[in-house]
């Protein structure tokens, strides 16, 4: 399957990873421990997971402007996902993954969240392409 997106911050190569997908929004502060990488938000359905090193989906973020520099940690220390793809991505996504150099795909030309599962192996192309 591909799916075609808008990059925001792009891949410079290709980039091979597990999806880890929700249906749920994800707020970064006080939802991602800076320091694991671990959803920490326990009314979030993928409490208890890590975003490390994953091809994050999502609807969108949401939550404080703080949450950029969430973002910019969990990339410094190294647990950052290998990228996040969002159906919209708004300011504080956009910041965080400019400042972390996170790639951060948006307006997907098919829904990610409902074509992609948890544990898919994904890869993201330059350009925007995510195939699976």
């Amino acid at each position: 399957m591909r799916i075609e997106c808008e990059p925001v911050v792009d891949v410079e190569e290709e980039i091979e990873a597990e999806a880890l997908v929700s249906r749920q929004r994800l707020s970064f502060l006080g939802g991602v421990d800076p320091e694991t990488g671990e959803v920490i938000d326990p009314t979030h359905e993928l409490h208890g997971e890590r975003v490390t090193g994953k091809v994050l989906v999502l609807p969108g973020g949401r939550g404080s402007t703080v949450g950029s520099y969430v973002i910019m940690e969990l990339a410094e220390r190294g647990r950052a996902p290998a990228a996040i793809v969002v159906r919209e991505a708004e300011p504080i996504l956009i910041v965080g993954c400019v400042l972390g150099r996170v790639p951060l795909l948006h307006r997907p030309d098919r829904d990610p969240v409902e074509r992609l599962s948890t544990g898919d192996v994904v890869r993201v192309l330059p350009g925007g392409v995510l195939e699976a």
